[in-house]
């Protein structure tokens, strides 16, 4: 997969698929452009199709040693003017989300249809940002393996990880959290964790916008979806049963179907 130099980063991403709209996925912390991998197989064939790591995260790099929400929408700003040219589909999870309602509202000529998956405008409460920092420092002092199980119980619905028949999925999704850089990715959640609320870019986000959540969902509940729906004027919320934070993993199908129907149905 090729590297694009930007400004301020070393960009990893895929453009590949066929057709006139282009479709933009932004993964969410810990993930790489791996995390829509059945979304791209589903949707290449009628769409182009942009993927690419954040950096700090799967095999892109900063230049400047930021990992701020700022320093993010830059690179997918610049990503977007060079690699497609015109507005998009924009599809973010999660951070991926955070970087999403900025885009849709600070640069509506990029942004053709928006759509949210598991992510919200506030910023972390005290207690969590020192939940977070614990493993943080866990994983960049020891590693993932005393925390594993706390990142898959934030990462996965109950549904996911009660099924004993996907066990080998649990393992290989655990396996790919693990692949990132230790160093890296201990500044890129650092990045995340300190982000500040994005309240007031609801107001302004104008195009049509899908609001996806898994009813599960541990660290982005489906009330701040809901508040999302509530605040962004042309929007719709689809609630997933039983997917969690992941849910373009957990319930692939049923994102499939939902993003599928949200950008052919004007």
């Amino acid at each position: 997969m090729p590297i694009i130099e930007l400004k301020n980063a070393s960009c990893n991403y895929i453009l590949e698929g066929e057709g006139q709209e282009t479709i933009v996925f932004a993964h969410g912390l810990l993930w790489s452009h791996w995390l829509f991998h059945n979304q791209i197989a589903f949707l290449k064939s009628k769409y182009r199709i942009l993927a690419f790591d954040f950096r700090g995260q799967g095999k892109s790099t900063s230049k400047n040693g930021k990992y701020d929400m700022d320093s993010l929408f830059d690179d997918t700003v610049e990503l977007i003017e060079t690699l497609v040219g015109k507005p998009v589909i924009f599809a973010g999870l999660s951070m991926g989300g955070y970087v999403g309602i900025a885009l849709g509202a600070k640069r509506p000529d990029l942004v053709k249809k928006l759509i949210l998956m598991e992510t919200t405008t506030d910023a972390e409460t005290v207690d969590s940002i020192s939940k977070y920092k614990m493993l943080n420092n866990m994983v960049k002092t020891v590693g993932y393996w005393p925390v594993e199980k706390s990142i898959m119980a934030i990462m996965f619905g109950k549904k996911f990880l009660e099924d004993k028949s996907r066990s080998n999925q649990y393992d290989a999704f655990l396996k790919k959290l693990k692949e990132n850089n230790r160093s890296l990715i201990v500044k890129a959640t650092e990045g995340v964790i300190l982000r500040e609320s994005t309240e007031y870019h609801l107001p302004n986000i104008i195009c049509k916008t899908l609001i996806l959540v898994g009813s599960q969902d541990v660290p982005c509940p489906v009330e701040k979806s809901q508040h999302l729906a509530d605040n962004i004027i042309n929007s719709q919320l689809i609630i997933i049963d039983g997917a969690g934070h992941t849910g373009t993993l957990e319930e692939p199908e049923k994102y499939n179907m939902a993003i599928k129907n949200f950008i052919e149905n004007d």
